[in-house]
């Protein structure tokens, strides 16, 4: 299953933080309750594309530090989307499935570590 997405790396997560589990699972947390995403449709709502980049490069940043892999991948075509003053509302809308599909393996990942 070539296509098959993959919204945590857990394996890849734990060592980027020196194989710290109890670190990873804090970084997790963290990004659980702290993320840009209704800050990045709110500017895009808005029309202001200099702070929707700030916002998507925010998201694509910490998605890539927690191997959150999808997330990562859709967060770089979106910003490079507006950067190019070309959003494609359907890419919008699979960025905002996708962090929800984030956050749900993200819940996952913590409830087995919790």
């Amino acid at each position: 299953m070539a296509d098959e997405k993959v919204y945590v790396d857990e394996a890849d997560g734990v060592k980027r933080v020196m194989n710290n589990l109890k670190l990873y699972v804090k970084l997790l947390a963290k990004f659980r309750n702290e993320n840009n995403l209704d800050d990045l449709n709110t500017h895009l709502k808005a029309g202001d594309l200099e702070k929707a980049q700030g916002a998507a490069h925010t998201i694509k940043g910490l998605a890539g530090n927690l191997s959150l892999l999808e997330l990562q991948k859709q967060a770089l075509e979106i910003e490079t989307q507006i950067k190019a003053k070309s959003v494609d509302p359907a890419t919008v809308e699979s960025l905002n499935v996708c962090f929800a599909e984030t956050l749900a393996a993200v819940d996952q990942v913590l409830a087995k570590n919790a």
